[in-house]
């Protein structure tokens, strides 16, 4: 699918040479934070050019929840209704069985507003939602299957853009008063920035399955993590299956591989005491995608002419399912620092630095929150040193005094810090306009 309301400047080529265009924020990366920074740009009059390298949004296993905070964002840009028509499962809280011992983790029913729910919506549809929007502003435009292969820069150093390679495998390049990666944890744009993110050591990896639901299981409407014997899954429901997350150790995916699929069959039911029946649909070890986790944050966000948001600037690890929703967050941020000054036609690094710094605190509190649970939790629980009975003391807390399950809840479903929709970018909810 290819969204394109504006058409960018092309100069004279020859055989030789790339091409060259013009736009006024070129914007890498056509995941949520892309996206939803395109949208609330074009909402403001900027000419803004996405690029994604694939030729549609579909990947499985990415990111599919939709947390209160961006609920509430999606009804301030007047797109509620459309995304009530999504195909989609509300999930209200998050139980933990550890060792024997089950208990609520996190309450959403108390959040604010009428969202007390994070949405599992597959992550394609959101986007469709957000591209098929911003197709409407006649300043935006959206180029599939454009794989960006490196930065343009002057003389002082400043990035005026990107190359790249087209659906035809041609170079050319595309001219911007900014440029903004959002391009993910393995970021084109942040390693030709010569930006580096300082890494975060972490104990594990995690296999990802579809896993069909059995019969009357207890866990509908939720996250239900388990640990046992030292075994870690989590498991969301889908509907009419379980997105299922299987940690291993840090680096042992081959080593586990050699296992016959059974093996993993086996585990997996013992764990999570279902039927071994059911699970012979996982029937190879295709079905088992690996999610080779890392964590990372840069020091400093932007240089002249750029700004890395999302995972791009803070790779989180997929404990809590957050980093959607800090992706967003950004972006929103982004938008109501940047898009005055794009629409003069300059952005200086001080308004980068602004958006750093608005951005920074729910980052690095999210990212230290997540290193600490995978010290006191899941590092354990993999070696299998968690001693039944001898929960660790934040497990603990959040067992004897339910407020503190409506504390988690909020923070994982809100979060710190949460943006709303800059007055430019809000509309009226309506229904889809067809064109």
């Amino acid at each position: 699918m290819e969204h394109t309301a504006n058409t960018a400047k092309t100069t004279g080529t020859t055989d030789n040479e790339p091409k060259t265009e013009g736009t006024t924020c070129c914007v890498v990366g056509g995941g949520p934070a892309g996206m939803m920074l395109g949208l609330l740009l074009a909402r403001a009059g900027v000419r803004v050019t996405v690029l994604e390298k694939h030729a549609d949004f579909l990947r499985d296993f990415r990111g599919d929840t939709v947390h209160p905070s961006t609920l509430r964002l999606l009804d301030e840009l007047g797109l509620g209704e459309r995304f009530a028509r999504l195909p989609a499962h509300r999930l209200t809280e998050m139980r933990m069985h550890v060792e024997g011992e089950t208990f609520v983790a996190a309450d959403l029913s108390r959040v604010p507003g009428r969202h007390k729910y994070i949405a599992m919506v597959p992550q394609w549809d959101f986007l469709d939602l957000l591209a098929t929007a911003a197709a409407e502003e006649p300043s935006f435009t959206l180029r599939m299957r454009t794989a960006v292969t490196g930065l343009r820069t002057d003389a002082a150093g400043r990035v005026t853009g990107v190359t790249y390679t087209d659906e035809h495998g041609s170079p050319g390049e595309l001219a911007a008063d900014l440029t903004v990666a959002c391009d993910g944890r393995d970021s084109v744009v942040r390693a030709a920035a010569g930006l580096t993110p300082e890494p975060f050591e972490v104990p594990m990896d995690v296999w990802q399955v579809r896993a069909p639901v059995p019969d009357d299981d207890t866990r509908r409407g939720r996250v239900f993590l388990s640990i046992r014997d030292g075994q870690v899954a989590a498991t969301m429901d889908r509907g009419d299956y379980y997105q299922t997350s299987y940690l291993i150790k840090k680096g042992t995916d081959a080593q586990l591989r050699a296992h016959g699929i059974d093996w993993f069959r086996d585990r997996l039911a013992g764990l999570l005491g279902w039927d071994r029946q059911p699970l012979a649909a996982i029937e190879s070890w295709d079905d088992v995608k690996l999610l080779d986790v890392t964590m990372g944050r840069l020091r400093r966000w932007y240089r002249d002419g750029l700004l890395c948001i999302g995972d791009a600037a803070h790779t989180m690890s997929p404990v809590g399912g957050v980093g959607v929703n800090l992706a967003v967050q950004d972006a929103v941020a982004a938008a109501r620092y940047l898009a005055e000054p794009l629409r003069r036609g300059h952005v200086d690094t001080a308004r980068l630095r602004r958006v750093q710094r608005r951005r920074h605190f729910p980052a690095a509190f999210t990212q230290k929150s997540q290193l600490a649970e995978h010290e006191a939790l899941l590092r354990p629980a993999l070696d299998g040193t968690l001693v039944p009975g001898r929960l660790p003391l934040p497990l603990r807390l959040l067992r004897g005094l339910p407020p503190l399950r409506m504390v988690a809840g909020y923070v994982g479903g809100v979060g710190l810090r949460p943006e709303h929709a800059p007055a430019f970018a809000r509309r009226p909810d309506r229904p889809l306009r067809i064109r």
